[in-house]
């Protein structure tokens, strides 16, 4: 079969025509840049997808990384692709032109991600966690941690991990036990175990430079304790290179569902007591700091799982176009010929539904990704506004794609029929890769619980508000062949914002019966916001087919409409359920007993 990435096409719908990334052009920032500059970019990016990554996504997969007891194996190519991408200098992509980097907007940066994603999700992992290791150690480490780690990770020549998970603490990071002694030189010996560690040992970098919670000694309890230091595999002589090994050890890999290529690791730090940790801001601040990786972790997760089901998508498209069998019921004599099964309406179904969530999904990390730009470049209100809608949807960019894009995988796999779960054809990788995402990065039932006990309620609940007025503005400009849709749509807000005053009213008294049905609320708001998506993107559709464009462009358009109608049809809908179980506080699963199971 083909190897299909993301659609140039539907990039350029997304970036140009849902994002105007053009328009950021005209701020200082960007102003070096214009739309033949990123889409040089965008086609450096797809070229080595294709020709790096594409061609070892299965055999990595099938040979996932090895570990003998003394160092890590895995096959060459993962090497010789991380090494591409960073000479390529996506490492730096987002940074500084003083820093070597290309100073590119967060969604021309999401474009090139999800075209590596797509292409072989392990691999892109290793560049991934490092850049977003690398701007944690920009933004707040010591100008001299800066000078020795940051500008060797933004060139590849050292590689970047998040350290927060231990074995008895799972997500809970207020019980993590990895301690912190303060050293006489300012340093600290760090003591304590890691575990699902990505990244966290392989031989691509001549270093890696982990970012590990831990700690202090007498610290307060919980999270207000946290203090986040940098810990490298080697520590670095007089003149900035890696020298001594560092005390921490590889204990073993975990072998994964998915995602096979990229180490999954169980470290150990401090087994001899010789652990040198660096502290990076202040003490106890730590996961404050983390934060900024973890929200951007939880953004990239929510692209990933995107493009890893559209890529499914579009596997199982082809297939279905080109796969005969059965008839159609206004002709089923045996005489006849077989059609091929994108003709059946529930072939149809299931593709429409693959093409609703992936491509909702993208548009929604688009959006992301935008609001990204707009905070860091924006001025006054457009700054202000960004950074409110962006902390208030972070749980949805990262769940609902995560929830959504492994049920694309899933109809992916039963439009290939019995072929589909074999592994002669690459849509079970793609379901086997996606599944790992509702967990990376906290659970989807943490990011409910994030979103309806912590987000929602930020800022006066001004968040919500500005999202109510974005998605109102659509509304009111949207095409009046579109008006049962925006009907639908607009019943859907009032719901919200009633179940929204119920458990704001209730929420102090009884936080236990207001947050147990946070999932609801989760999927509530997260198929609105992907509703108003398709709306917009069916809104320029609709605009654009009224012009003189070709049948190409009229296919892709009607497509956007189609889709659309899908999920206010199919999908959007379904969230009444959601809306009966919050308003009536439903305690069924609640109540449920231990030994009642």
């Amino acid at each position: 079969m083909s190897d299909i990435l993301i659609a140039r096409r539907e990039l350029a719908f997304q970036l140009y025509e849902m994002q105007n990334v053009e328009s950021l052009c005209d701020r200082e920032r960007f102003a070096e840049h214009s739309r033949e500059t990123f889409d040089s970019v965008i086609d450096i990016a797809e070229q080595i997808a294709r020709d790096k990554l594409v061609e070892h996504n299965r055999l990595a997969d099938e040979q996932e990384p090895q570990f003998d007891g003394e160092r890590v194996s895995m096959r060459d190519e993962v090497k010789v692709a991380f090494d591409t991408i960073a000479e390529a200098g996506f490492l730096a992509g987002r940074d500084d032109y003083d820093d070597g980097g290309m100073q590119l907007p967060e969604t021309v940066m999401s474009a090139c991600m999800s075209l590596f994603t797509a292409a072989n999700p392990s691999t892109s992992g290793y560049p991934f966690l490092t850049m977003a290791a690398a701007r944690l150690i920009r933004n707040f480490a010591s100008e001299n941690l800066r000078q020795q780690f940051f500008p060797h990770m933004l060139t590849g020549r050292f590689t970047g991990t998040m350290a927060l998970t231990e074995p008895h603490a799972g997500s809970s990071l207020a019980d993590i036990r990895t301690k912190a002694v303060p050293a006489e030189d300012g340093s600290y010996r760090i003591k304590g175990n890691k575990v699902y560690i990505s990244a966290g040992d392989h031989e691509l970098s001549d270093n890696i430079v982990h970012l590990v919670l831990a700690k202090i000694e007498g610290a307060p309890a919980g999270v207000k304790g946290i203090s986040l230091f940098l810990v490298p595999k080697f520590l670095l002589d007089e003149n900035g290179n890696p020298a001594t090994r560092n005390d921490v050890a590889l204990a073993g890999l975990f072998h994964k569902l998915g995602y096979r290529g990229t180490t999954s690791t169980a470290l150990n730090f401090g087994e001899k007591g010789e652990c040198v940790g660096y502290l990076i801001g202040e003490p106890h601040y730590g996961l404050k700091y983390m934060f900024q990786m973890m929200n951007e972790a939880r953004l990239g997760v929510g692209m990933g799982a995107a493009a890893i089901g559209y890529r499914g998508y579009q596997h199982s498209l082809e297939y279905a176009r080109e796969r005969p069998q059965g008839r159609l019921v206004t002709n089923p004599s045996p005489e006849s010929e077989p059609v091929p099964i994108i003709e059946h309406a529930d072939v149809k179904r299931m593709l429409l539904a693959q093409k609703a969530y992936t491509e909702g999904a993208l548009a929604l990390c688009f959006y992301g990704a935008r609001l990204i730009d707009d905070s860091d470049t924006g001025e006054g209100k457009v700054k202000e506004e960004a950074h409110l809608l962006l902390d208030l949807l972070t749980p949805i960019l990262k769940a609902w794609p995560s929830e959504y894009g492994p049920k694309a995988n899933d109809l992916a796999i039963q439009v290939f029929g019995g072929a589909g779960y074999t592994r002669e054809y690459p849509v079970e990788q793609c379901w086997r890769d996606n599944r790992l995402n509702p967990i990376h990065e906290g659970t989807n039932g943490i990011q409910s619980l994030d979103l309806l006990g912590r987000k929602l309620w930020q800022h006066n609940g001004q968040g919500l508000q500005l999202l109510h007025k974005e998605i109102s503005s659509t509304m009111a400009g949207a095409h009046s062949d579109f008006a049962e849709w925006v009907k639908k749509l607009g019943d859907v807000m009032g719901s919200i914002v009633k179940v929204t005053m119920g458990i704001g009213g209730k929420i102090q008294k009884a936080p236990e019966q207001s947050l147990a049905n946070s999932h609801a609320y989760l999927n509530l708001l997260g198929h609105t916001v992907i509703a108003w998506q398709w709306l917009k993107q069916a809104n320029i559709a609709r605009a654009m087919m009224d012009g003189d464009i070709s049948e190409e462009e009229t296919a892709f358009y009607q497509g956007k409409i189609q889709a659309a109608q899908y999920f206010f049809v199919w999908e959007l809908p379904l969230v009444d359920r959601d809306i009966q179980v919050l308003m009536s506080f439903d305690q069924t699963c609640l109540d449920m007993e231990n030994s009642w199971f």
